[in-house]
């Protein structure tokens, strides 16, 4: 093995890269070169982050090469902005493709020039059933299939056939060019798959310049070994297509890359399909491809996600054989440990409840300095404005506390982050009963620390002076879907009954003025509350903050009190 192929020792050793290892201690491969071979028909989402860092990462692992490669081969579906956001979700990731960037369609030439060559070895044929016909003699796999009455078709006439095929002779749908393999073979692919078919479409890059094009399992082997590609990564549904992907290169006597398949990614609380995300965006279920709560990466981008969880999301759970379902918890943890080290904390009041500190002078405002990150000594501090009107989070008063509740209520005393210690001595309602503004003392003696004579109090709170705050706009996400498993359904629902109608709450709230000018995709931990990040929706005059995560995972506890409580 040549010393530039070795393998970063740092990297876990799975199954792929032990395969890998044997191939180049064997002398089957002298470089490891792998692709991301997207379709541009939709965003690409965490699954396909995941086909990125295999691809990729094994590629970086062993000094290989790695290429992005669009696998545009149906242009009733494709379209360049699919393109454009496919290569920008890549890039975000951190994936190097140099100039290694491919399209399939730039082989269509030389893939009609092999499909030729099949025809003239006998091995592929025009056949002019329509699809319900082919499907029906086909048959199901507990038989063997009927051949094509087109399938003894001479070489010549399908030469002629398929050439005037590729003229525009003959409409949509009325012909097709199939392999000649195995009508009774178990495996279903081999049953004389379909090649080319007929599609009178424009193309986003090709225009009109082709009226047939090729299916999947034709192209995909071709386009990489176009590309010198040593290992073709797919997942695991392509695990019974791969006998095909092997004949169509073994019949040409071409470079034959290694189909090696993994386990696909599968998350609790969403779903991943490109088809499901068309109808909650159709539907209006969600606001876009780019919704927060999608797991689209142009979703979790705008969430305040970073490319460094993600791929620590994808070392953390590996490669794997079996398919797996896998709880979003660990995708929010990923998250939280990198933003916890990266993010500027700030103090913002969600759900505002006025406080006025009643012996405090009137006028008067403090600038107090706060610590920008606790976790990077790096980061510096920022300056907070302190005053007589202040606002506190509604869910830190209690008239009536419970029992083990420490944070105010009335002739009870708390400490205000970095600020003073306050003390509740009355409470201000309106004619409804609700609780408007809460009337305190502070002492000036503790101001950021403890009290000269030694006191102590049990909580402390964040805060926001009113009158300097920043009104901003809060989006609270949250799940998408109540369940885990989407698809767990009663008889006559489908996955849609499932949705989370509290997915997502908007709120106005109060943020300490250093966030002033911040620019979208900005990440801040608002403390106590959450990580948050600003939305491409923000405007010079109101700023909106998505709420990428909650400092911890409440849904565990949910879900852990619901199952104690069917236990009891």
């Amino acid at each position: 093995m040549n010393e530039t192929n070795l393998p970063n020792t740092e990297s876990s050793v799975d199954f792929i890269r032990e395969a890998i290892n044997d191939d180049l201690r064997e002398g089957k491969i002298e470089r490891v070169h792998t692709r991301f071979p997207p379709e541009p028909n939709a965003y690409l989402h965490i699954g396909h982050a995941k086909a990125v860092w295999i691809n990729y990462g094994i590629a970086q692992d062993f000094n290989g090469l790695f290429n992005l490669r669009f696998d545009d081969t149906n242009p009733t579906k494709e379209e360049q902005e699919f393109v454009d956001g496919i290569i920008e979700d890549v890039r975000w990731l951190g994936a190097d493709w140099d100039e290694r960037l491919f399209f399939g369609s730039d082989y269509f030439e030389q893939m009609y020039e092999w499909a030729i060559d099949l025809i003239k070895k006998g091995k592929a044929y025009v056949c002019d059933l329509s699809p319900e016909e082919a499907i029906k003699l086909r048959g199901p796999v507990t038989e063997p299939g009927i051949d094509s009455p087109y399938r003894s078709r001479s070489v010549e006439e399908n030469l002629d056939l398929f050439q005037r095929m590729r003229s525009g002779e003959f409409p949509d749908g009325t012909r097709t060019l199939r392999a000649k393999i195995d009508m009774t073979s178990g495996n279903m692919n081999l049953r004389d798959p379909m090649m080319y078919r007929i599609r009178h479409a424009e193309h986003h890059r090709q225009g009109d310049k082709w009226c047939i094009y090729p299916m999947y399992d034709w192209a995909h082997g071709l386009e990489d070994s176009i590309e010198g590609i040593t290992h073709s990564l797919c997942s695991l549904e392509y695990e019974n297509h791969r006998p095909l992907y092997d004949w169509f290169l073994n019949e040409l006597g071409i470079f034959h890359p290694r189909q090696i398949e993994f386990a696909r990614l599968n998350l609790t609380y969403t779903v991943m399909s490109k088809r499901r995300f068309i109808e909650l965006v159709n539907g209006g279920y969600v606001q876009g491809y780019d919704d927060p709560r999608l797991p689209t990466l142009a979703g979790l981008r705008r969430r305040g996600y970073t490319p460094e969880a993600i791929r620590d999301f994808c070392a953390t759970i590996g490669v794997a054989k079996t398919d797996s379902l896998i709880d979003i918890s660990v995708l929010e943890d990923c998250v939280r440990n990198d933003l916890n080290k990266r993010a500027q904390r700030v103090m913002a009041v969600i759900k505002p409840l006025k406080v006025v500190i009643t012996n405090y002078p009137e006028g008067q405002v403090e600038e107090l300095d706060l610590v920008n990150n606790p976790e990077d000594p790096n980061a510096g501090t920022r300056k907070a404005p302190f005053a007589r009107e202040l606002y506190i989070e509604q869910d830190d008063f209690r008239e009536e506390p419970p029992p083990k509740y420490f944070r105010l209520a009335p002739g009870r005393e708390v400490r205000l982050r970095n600020a003073y210690f306050i003390k509740c001595v009355d409470v201000v309602k309106d004619a409804n009963g609700e609780i408007v503004e809460l009337h305190c003392t502070y002492d000036p003696e503790t101001r950021g620390g403890d009290a000269p004579d030694g006191r102590k109090v049990k909580a402390t709170l964040h805060w926001v002076a009113a009158k300097q705050a920043i009104a901003a706009e809060a989006r609270l996400f949250d799940h998408l879907f109540v369940k885990p498993n989407p698809d767990d359904v009663q008889e006559g629902q489908d996955y849609l009954s499932n949705l989370n109608p509290n997915s997502l709450e908007v709120v106005t709230c109060c943020v300490e003025p250093s966030v002033l000018g911040a620019a979208p995709g900005t990440r801040y931990q608002f403390e106590r509350k959450g990580y948050f990040c600003v939305d491409s929706d923000s405007t010079s005059e109101k700023l909106c903050f998505n709420r990428t995560v909650t400092l911890r995972n409440s849904w565990a506890k949910i879900e852990q009190a619901m199952k104690g409580s069917s236990e009891r």
